[in-house]
């Protein structure tokens, strides 16, 4: 009884900082490893941005969570029961606390945020919780038992195959395994963990799996988020001008209109040349635009500098596949497919780093 209320206490606790340190290692990671850089970020960089930022991009791993320890612990109960302790074990205390409203969110949040590619796996791992839920509630009903946990199954991975199978015969040609496993495999699986496993080997091998999972997703998580990016990215025109101390109008002249002597000033060096800073936008203050630029260098720019500046896109990243299912690559998610696709516009040149009119 201790031992499940302990872990919890600590999971509870320790749960809160995870966020907390992944927010800090990807501003560590681009201010490049300075101290004064982090800083200067964490003083103007919103705190609602960067949690907005950690949302978006690992909205994708709370169904992970869900519905993997939920297989595991409802395969725990039923395989397992004098094993299936909620008092002393966190995957049992786990099962039995969560409500199937959960399940069924978790279920509808990664059918619309996982790739396609990944949507056969969501859909073995609902059959498998959808299966041993049935015989756990209904050990009396053999027919319901059959059709949930056999018919059910062979019905879905007829259906899939017959949708997916041009995509995986693509992916076979095209000699992309890991895109035609993950299409193939997960439909014919959905007829294997339908049931109870030999009881010696299930709390060993719920736990194992369990403790894997807890390991390998928190550095899976942590290395999608240290690619996302935090500030939006730039082109500044800054056009170099004198300042009033350098002016003709703020250097005291004699009557042939030199310099007066001791006055201090000479003659207004030359104007630097215009030029495009291209970087992340961190602030704009009372009086310079701050900007880090590509070479992780901060610079401060006079706002009367500033002859112009645009918003540039995000660089997409290129696809790995070129498969796709009746038109959907595999590589995007549902919400991607379902919003409008924003029009293709010329790209502006001083996203490029070059000045308007250059060549």
């Amino acid at each position: 009884m201790a031992g499940a209320r302990q872990a919890q206490q600590w999971l509870l606790t320790l749960l809160p900082a995870f966020p907390v340190l992944l927010l800090v290692l990807r501003l560590w990671q681009l201010s490049h490893q300075d101290m004064s850089t982090m800083l200067l970020l964490v003083q103007y960089v919103s705190p609602l941005g960067l949690l907005s930022a950690l949302l978006i991009a690992l909205v994708w791993a709370f169904p992970v969570v869900v519905l993997a320890f939920g297989v595991l612990g409802r395969l725990l109960r039923l395989s397992a029961p004098d094993r299936f302790d909620p008092e002393r074990s966190l995957l049992a205390s786990g099962t039995a606390r969560t409500p199937g409203w959960v399940i069924s969110a978790a279920v509808a949040l990664g059918a619309l945020t996982w790739q396609l590619r990944f949507l056969p796996s969501l859909l073995m791992l609902a059959l498998w919780l959808l299966a041993l839920r049935t015989r756990y509630l209904h050990p009396d009903q053999p027919t319901r038992v059959l059709l949930v946990s056999l018919a059910l199954p062979v019905a879905a991975a007829v259906l899939a195959y017959s949708v997916l199978g041009p995509a995986i015969w693509t992916a076979y040609q095209d000699r992309e395994w890991a895109t035609a496993a993950l299409l193939a495999v997960p439909p014919a699986a959905t007829v294997l963990l339908t049931g109870p496993i030999p009881g010696w080997i299930a709390p060993a091998l719920t736990h194992g799996l369990a403790f894997t999972v807890a390991t390998v997703l928190p550095v899976v998580m942590g290395a999608v988020f240290l690619r996302v990016p935090l500030l939006p990215t730039a082109a500044i025109e800054v056009v170099p001008r004198e300042s009033a101390r350098t002016s003709p109008a703020a250097t005291p002249a004699t009557d042939d209109g030199a310099p007066a002597e001791g006055s201090g000033a000479g003659p207004s060096p030359a104007a630097a040349d215009p030029e495009v800073v291209l970087g992340a936008l961190i602030a704009v203050t009372d009086t310079s635009t701050i900007v880090l630029d590509r070479a992780a260098t901060v610079r401060f720019v006079p706002n009367g500098w500033v002859e112009s500046q645009v918003l540039c896109p995000q660089v997409t990243s290129v696809p790995y596949s070129l498969v796709s299912v009746r038109g959907w690559p595999v590589e995007e998610t549902a919400l991607d497919w379902m919003m409008p696709r924003k029009p293709v516009a010329d790209p502006d040149v001083r996203c490029e780093g070059r000045l308007p009119g250059a060549r």
